[in-house]
């Protein structure tokens, strides 16, 4: 029998026919969008890609304060729930390498790096994203292809060794040297580089070599996708729109290569027909998160204005300001990346397209904020209209009769109708 393991392997190989298969990378530890990701892929049909990154989950517990072992119980939880069978989750792990660590010298971060590269697969992490691609303490900035690699090759054997030691299958493997920033740049964006086809044919040849330098010629058979920028990406207050034109040359490149995909970062507030065309041509891992938090916060934000005008004891903007007053008392995970003036910065805590509201959803005040909103409402129908005017992307199903109106199905289909387009794409 397939499985998600064996459909990430076989990915190239439908490109290389020219068949237009995907993987929707859904990296979020959120519970209600880990819910509505398994929703739909049960109506789909599809692998369950879930995805932690370093910096949400590592061996210190990460931002969430799960192991990833932790973090596989957490979704399998609530994989039962919503009785989706585990057997077609694929966990992922997203850039593994030093990027917690790197402000410690060189080798105590990549001693670290090696360390929770090691416990994601002996978790049972089947998809690894190698990214060693960033300087620690004492690096020359940019850190040159080469020792990426070499990098890379020390992650991979820490990799192979935790996998065997918790009895799973050898992981698939993900590579690269162009990876985006995680959770979209600071900056107002305009035109973006593609990345080169001589890029991405040195990039692999070096790792090729350095692997096989480190006695990893088996594991090369597992590296399924290479990290590259094909012109997509958002910033604070824009997307920057794939244009299949400007990527002609890359997707040629890796046709005529073959037996490897591209995975596109940052895919996150692209149109259906965007990620269409990046699926068509070899960018067939799209990586998807902030996205999929800002539609939740968008949802529950509409709950908290409706739950103002329908239950008198609920005072209106209750979310926002608790949300406003967590965020202004921990501002490490916003305060740099939000230039600007008060105001400036007041609009990009609540409603930045990089979400970094989403860090803050898993403190005690915002956990009880947000189920003081849900008992609020309870499972009570809203009104249709309400829902036309805070809801608006969920609406079409209310006025249908296809979506029953309560606030918890609101949201969770409000983070749906954000995936929705990834599920077309991907085919």
């Amino acid at each position: 029998m397939s499985t998600p393991l064996d459909y990430l392997l076989d990915l190239h190989a439908f490109a290389d026919k020219g068949v237009a298969k995907g993987l929707t990378s859904v990296c979020s530890a959120h519970p209600l969008v880990i819910e509505a990701a398994l929703l739909e892929a049960t109506e789909t049909g599809s692998v369950a890609c879930i995805e932690a990154t370093c910096n949400q989950v590592n061996q210190d517990g990460g931002y969430t304060g799960m192991t990833p072992a932790d973090f596989r119980n957490f979704v399998l939880e609530i994989a039962n729930k919503v009785a989706f069978p585990g057997g077609r989750i694929l966990f992922g792990g997203d850039h593994l390498g030093p990027n917690p660590w790197k402000d410690l010298p060189a080798d105590e971060a990549m001693a670290k790096a090696e360390a929770m590269t090691e416990a994601y697969a002996a978790a049972g992490f089947g998809k690894i994203h190698l990214d060693a691609s960033m300087a620690c303490a004492g690096d020359p900035t940019p850190l040159p292809v080469a020792t990426i690699a070499e990098r890379a090759a020390r992650l991979a054997r820490a990799s192979e060794k935790g996998a065997r030691e918790g009895g799973h299958p050898a992981p698939g493997y993900i590579i690269g040297t162009e990876v985006p920033v995680p959770g979209g740049a600071m900056e107002e964006l305009g035109v973006l580089e593609v990345t080169s086809p001589a890029d991405a044919a040195e990039t692999l040849a070096i790792h090729e070599e350095k692997f096989r330098e480190a006695g990893l010629e088996d594991v090369l058979k597992r590296v399924t996708g290479l990290v590259v920028q094909p012109g997509v990406e958002f910033g604070n207050a824009n997307v920057i729109r794939f244009k299949p034109k400007e990527a002609e040359s890359l997707s040629a490149w890796r046709q005529s290569t073959g037996g490897i995909v591209f995975e596109a970062h940052s895919t996150d507030y692209q149109p259906t027909e965007a990620l269409s065309a990046l699926v068509q041509g070899g960018f067939c891992i799209l990586k998807v998160g902030p996205g999929l938090t800002f539609a939740l916060r968008e949802a529950l934000y509409g709950l908290d204005q409706i739950a103002g005008i329908l239950v008198p004891a609920y005072e209106g903007d209750a979310l926002m300001r608790t949300m406003e007053t967590t965020m202004l008392a921990a501002p490490k995970n916003w305060a740099g990346y939000y230039p600007g003036t008060d105001a400036d910065k007041y609009v990009q805590r609540h409603f930045s397209y990089s979400d970094r509201i989403r860090y803050y959803w898993n403190l005690p005040d915002a956990r009880g904020a947000v189920a003081a909103l849900f008992d609020a409402l309870g499972e009570r129908e809203l009104p249709e209209t309400l829902v036309s005017q805070y809801l608006a992307r969920v609406y079409d199903d209310v006025s249908a009769g296809t979506l029953t109106p309560t606030a918890r199905n609101l949201a969770i289909a409000s983070v749906r109708k954000a995936l929705e387009p990834y599920s077309i794409a991907t085919n």
